[in-house]
């Protein structure tokens, strides 16, 4: 069976992006990590990448005249690439309607909360576990689902949760759902790999 090749979106850390790169090439995944992209030429995932050997590339809006220049030159990479499976690892960017259009059904990402609750636009990172924490919730966890043009309404294809005590910060309860994300994110990619997910 042809191994999928996988680009990832990142911003900042990419640590679900480190960990879903392991997971390939320890061969835990049977898929190629094509290409990291990123619309923030500083962020740490390209450090990530230099040490895993993953081809990475910087492009942001900002570099282009207009929308459309963008997602051509977004979709090009793409195609260049082979990309059979978008993988979001905290890209703060909306993704554009012609790639969710041309990628239907092939963009996942994770949310660190068990949507539906606490998803939506303005709802990531320490927001959602503000939330979380602020409503004394007794449990939260991660959701991989599927990207749509709404935020946080696909497809969900995997959820795990977390226990939260009385005595958690938003910041203890982030470092219990980042470890759910990364545990999570691998598995379905996996399970996508093998065809035991259908996304189509």
């Amino acid at each position: 069976m042809k191994k999928m090749n996988i680009a990832f979106f990142a911003s900042h850390g990419g640590s679900n992006f480190q960990t879903i790169v392991e997971n390939i090439q320890n061969g835990n995944i049977n898929a190629n990590a094509a290409l990291l992209i990123s619309n923030n030429s500083d962020c740490f995932a390209f450090e990530r990448a230099k040490k895993l050997g993953v081809p990475y590339k910087h492009i942001s809006s900002a570099l282009f005249a207009d929308s459309q220049e963008f997602q051509n030159a977004l979709l090009a990479l793409l195609e260049e690439y082979k990309i059979d499976l978008i993988v979001l690892a905290g890209y703060m960017r909306k993704i554009p309607q012609s790639i969710i259009q041309k990628y239907k059904n092939r963009i996942l990402n994770i949310h660190p909360a068990l949507l539906p609750k606490y998803g939506g636009q303005g709802m990531y990172g320490m927001f959602v576990h503000n939330a979380v924490h602020e409503a004394g919730d007794a449990i939260s966890g991660a959701t991989v689902h599927i990207v749509s043009e709404e935020y946080d309404e696909g497809k969900i294809l995997k959820q795990e949760s977390v226990k939260v005590e009385s005595s958690d910060t938003p910041e203890t309860i982030a470092e219990k759902v980042l470890a759910i994300e990364h545990k999570i994110y691998s598995e379905t990619i996996k399970e996508i790999a093998d065809g035991e997910i259908f996304l189509d």
